[in-house]
């Protein structure tokens, strides 16, 4: 008798313009925490435990636009790189939360307490209702994979996509870039699809 098996639901990433029209949609309805915890996740890579640690100091440092933060997981230092857009989309949230503190964090609740990664999960389940966002299966790592997903589609562009899966391994911390393939839901036949234009 063979033994069944269960298949287990993991995230799914939110395309890359759906994202990014999403922050603006919570933002012009006045959601600018969630628009803000949407854009550090899908610009930062970062998992939610250290998203979870930012504070508008970090994300908008004038000085050279990048913050140093200690992985949790991993307790590895990494820099990382504000770019212009996500710092305009960030600036945006900033002011329309009338200019909090630069050392608040950035993801609290009107109890002025930081979001805990379930509340988190539930918000962003609501948000995805809301306003039809097109993946299955939402949670924080949906952030992070759409992170990914966007580097290596670019990626792919300059027929790039095999370096950018080394690259990525490493700032997800995963063993070989197989398993980072399989992280981000990357089949053979996205390879095909993505490369073959540049390959012929």
């Amino acid at each position: 008798m063979k033994q069944k098996i269960t298949k287990t639901h993991t995230s799914d990433f939110i395309e890359w313009n759906a994202a990014n029209g999403l922050v603006n949609r919570l933002m012009k309805d006045g959601n600018y925490v969630m628009a803000a915890l949407i854009t550090c996740g899908i610009y930062f890579g970062l998992r939610i435990s250290d998203l979870r640690k930012l504070t508008w100091a970090m994300v908008l440092n004038d000085e050279n636009d990048t913050f140093n933060i200690h992985e949790e997981k991993t307790n590895k230092l990494r820099t990382v790189k504000v770019n212009a857009n996500a710092k305009q989309l960030l600036t945006d949230c900033y002011n329309g939360l009338d200019c909090p503190a630069m050392s608040q964090h950035c993801f609290i609740s009107k109890k002025k307490q930081v979001f805990s990664t379930q509340r988190i999960n539930v918000l962003l389940k609501d948000i995805r209702d809301k306003y039809n966002v097109k993946c299955k299966n939402i949670s924080c790592h949906s952030l992070r994979k759409t992170f990914g997903r966007a580097i290596f589609e670019k990626a792919c562009e300059n027929g790039q996509g095999e370096m950018a899966l080394i690259k990525l391994q490493s700032v997800f911390g995963h063993s070989a870039p197989q398993i980072t393939k399989i992280y981000l839901g990357i089949k053979q036949e996205d390879l095909v699809q993505l490369v073959l234009p540049f390959t012929v």
